[in-house]
């Protein structure tokens, strides 16, 4: 799938200023890049979020990756063909070696899809279920489907090759849960056939990265380091950018951005978002984990639903949280990715009608229900969360708030043992940029323990004419049919108020003026993309 090259920053920033030495002295080519999150786990099957993905995407690789304007092309698979529908040969690269020395083989491939569907996984809708692997030699591998997926590809960029060797001689056959309360030696040491190889992680501190010498591929990056340091706080990660401390910050707080556009030694590399920013809800528990209501379940209640989303005024959020860098949307996908978009309009903010719904559900007064966010992984996420809470509080809901970093987040609200979350937020950037993805990963079901599907659904909606219609989006080739009934299922999900989708955020990082980099519009910062004065 091609996304129009306007997605993505035209042209590279220019070459301003002389780099900044530091009293310790480091290297004319060392990258210092800070973000508000941090990398916990070097496992890359652990979490499926953007920035970690990205993060360790640099030293591991997949079969494909993901040129600047994002489009598919060949990495640790040199060439492909089907031969049938339902059958793929993938010719691998030869000569590749981890950066440990040992050989990359099929052996590696047919491990790594089996640990990528294994229990703990987080990205196991990336290879369909039933897919089987057959090694035909050393450097050949056949994929054989249950059924035609012509964007069997555009899912396999963070599908990322783990050695097997290295993996089973170091405990590590089975992938790390992101709710795991103790270290594997895969969540701390890394073993990819990528341009850069970790020399040293401290979980929470610092990261550091270094080329790999014996990288098959031509190295598009003069960096000699990359020192990873997460900053949580707005104001330091800023105060570090403009005073040379760092190079690369990301995100650029909304609010400083034109003061970092100020400054003469730094500027902001902006951009639209593919990322979609919403609102779910537990509609599977009969009683809610954390809430007023006992015995029942408000959110399995339609009109409870439409009344939260109602409550919404997402023009205030646009306006005064986000300060004009958002898009609100009608859909759980930006437009950019689904020509029919423009079909659908967002309800009308609505607090009276709110009200009235609730009422006529049987909550007359409201009630009182858990509210989980993350603080460190979306612009302005806690800010947003927020004002949900006191938006909802006018139509008579209290949130009780829990807002903190997201490796806490995500271990309480995703599988395994997750799930445990009565409302939240979430942002989703579909990784094959195509529709499917969000209706089988965010709002298939997930009452089928034997498949993949649903995988991200932490409130457990469920629609099982939406999942058949999914299943035939997956295999139609016909664009026209295929747009048609992806419009289908997004209006089964609107009219059943499954989910209350926000907005797309924009992109701000922010960029000494002595870097040249692409800005993907996934988010995604690649270190062999970036070079330096």
């Amino acid at each position: 799938m091609t996304i129009k090259k306007g997605l993505v920053a035209k042209g590279f920033l220019a070459l301003a200023t002389a780099a900044v030495l530091f009293s310790s002295a480091v290297s004319a080519k060392t990258l210092r890049y800070a973000n508000q999150g941090d990398l916990k786990s070097l496992d890359p099957y652990t979490l499926n979020e953007t920035t970690t993905n990205a993060h360790l995407a640099n030293v591991y690789e997949g079969l494909v990756k993901r040129d600047r304007n994002l489009n598919v092309v060949p990495a640790l698979a040199e060439r492909w063909e089907t031969p049938e529908p339902t059958r793929w040969r993938f010719y691998l690269r030869k000569g590749v070696k981890f950066q440990n020395g040992e050989d990359f083989t099929a052996d590696d491939v047919i491990f790594s899809a089996d640990r990528l569907r294994a229990p703990g996984s987080n990205h196991t809708t990336r290879v369909p279920k039933d897919a089987k692997f057959v090694k035909i030699d050393d450097h050949t591998v056949d994929v054989i489907l249950g059924v035609p997926n012509p964007i069997l590809l555009n899912q396999w960029e963070y599908w990322m090759i783990v050695s097997k060797k290295w993996a089973e001689a170091n405990g590590s056959a089975a992938p790390t849960p992101a709710n795991a309360t103790t270290p594997s030696y895969i969540s701390l040491n890394a073993n990819g056939t990528g341009p850069f190889k970790i020399e040293s992680h401290q979980p929470g501190v610092k990261t550091v990265f270094k080329p790999n010498a014996g990288w098959w591929s031509k190295p598009e990056h003069n960096l000699d380091e990359i020192i990873f340091t997460p900053i949580a706080s707005d104001a330091t990660r800023v105060a570090a950018l403009l005073s040379g401390e760092v190079d690369l910050i990301e995100p650029v707080p909304i609010q400083d951005i034109q003061r970092v556009n100020s400054a003469s030694n730094v500027q902001v590399l902006a951009g639209p978002e593919l990322r979609t920013i919403y609102l779910g809800m537990d509609q599977t528990r009969d009683e809610l984990l954390e809430s007023s209501v006992k015995g029942k379940n408000p959110f399995k209640d339609k009109r409870v639903r439409e009344a939260f989303y109602k409550a919404i005024d997402i023009e205030t959020i646009k306006t005064r949280v986000m300060r004009g860098l958002s898009t609100p949307s009608a859909l759980m996908i930006a437009p950019e990715l689904f020509p029919l978009s423009k079909d659908f309009v967002r309800p009308k903010f609505d607090p009276e009608g709110a009200k009235k719904l609730l009422a006529d559900a049987g909550y007359p007064n409201g009630f009182e229900v858990g509210f989980d966010c993350p603080n460190d992984r979306y612009v302005n996420d806690g800010p947003i969360c927020q004002a949900i809470v006191g938006m909802l509080a006018r139509v008579g809901i209290k949130l009780n708030a829990l807002i903190q970093p997201k490796a806490q987040y995500f271990a309480k609200v995703l599988k395994p043992n997750g799930f445990k979350t009565s409302f939240y937020l979430l942002g989703w950037t579909p990784n094959t940029l195509d529709s499917h993805n969000v209706l089988y990963d965010i709002i298939g079901c997930r009452d089928d323990e034997k498949s993949a599907r649903g995988e991200t659904n932490l409130g457990g909606y469920c629609n099982k004419q939406l999942d058949g219609l999914t299943d035939q989006i997956l295999g139609e080739t016909d664009a026209t049919k295929r747009n048609a009934m992806i419009k289908q299922a997004f209006q089964i999900a609107y009219d059943d108020y499954a989910y209350i989708p926000l907005h797309q955020q924009a992109l701000a990082w922010g960029v000494s003026k002595t870097l040249k980099m692409a800005q993907r519009a996934d988010n995604a910062i690649t270190f062999g993309w970036i070079m330096k004065d």
